[in-house]
């Protein structure tokens, strides 16, 4: 038998991934700490507020992972590499549940401030569509047999549904919300530099985690490229057998 079709578990070890893992553990953990034990209470809000933290890391690290999907979607109609396809979806799915905490922890905190877990005021609108937008991403490629057309169809896609992004941010300063700006805090909250350290790490934090997610998607999607053309290669094996 040759040993160059046993496969080498050294090539499967990712270190950089459990590096990352790793980092974006303990990242989290020091996040939460800052959030509980190091952020002062809020003075109008009270400890509800502390969700911030995560409400707004979640937000960033969604709006980033669809940048990457506007890039990545750029740079395949260039250049046409499948590279560039996988992290495009990968971006999107990752992103996609970011964005799901997002609007989840800002329903939490909706709910003791606002009275209601929800208003379709402009922000929250303009954030609704957006979810349902990038899930219709994973629609329209599960809808398309031919891989080609499958990576052209949603690069342009990602590109075209990246409009959300700036809109949902700009929405707070072009029309009246109660969404507070998260800059500022608006009237409604008073940011101190210990909440604005506590951001800073959250935000990083999640970053992190994002990229941890990203690399993993990434390679699951390539290991089901390789399945595919293995399987392929075997059923052209059969054929010519027979």
């Amino acid at each position: 038998m040759s040993t160059s079709n046993v496969p080498d578990s050294t090539q499967d070890f990712d270190f950089l991934g459990l590096l990352l893992a790793g980092t974006s553990g303990i990242l989290i953990i020091v996040a939460l700490g800052m959030a509980f034990l190091y952020a002062p209470r809020e003075l109008t809000m009270g400890d509800v507020q502390r969700i911030f933290y995560f409400h707004v890391a979640s937000a960033w690290v969604g709006f980033f992972g669809f940048f990457i999907t506007f890039l990545a979607g750029i740079a395949y109609l260039i250049g046409g590499r499948r590279s560039w396809d996988i992290l495009g979806l990968s971006s999107v799915e990752v992103g996609l549940q970011f964005i799901t905490m997002t609007v989840v922890t800002g329903m939490l905190w909706a709910k003791p401030v606002w009275g209601t877990y929800w208003s379709w005021e402009p922000r929250l609108t303009i954030s609704a569509v957006q979810l349902l937008i990038y899930v219709a991403y994973s629609m329209l490629r599960a809808s398309i047999t031919s891989p080609e057309r499958q990576a052209r169809f949603s690069a342009v896609y990602g590109i075209v549904a990246f409009v959300t992004v700036p809109l949902s941010w700009f929405a707070i300063r072009w029309w009246r919300t109660i969404h507070p700006d998260i800059l500022t805090g608006g009237e409604a909250m008073a940011i101190t530099p210990r909440m604005v350290q506590t951001l800073v790490a959250s935000i990083a934090a999640f970053t992190v985690l994002y990229g941890t997610l990203l690399r993993q998607r990434m390679r699951l999607e390539r290991a089901s490229d390789a399945l595919t053309r293995l399987r392929l290669k075997m059923e052209r094996r059969s054929l010519l057998s027979s």
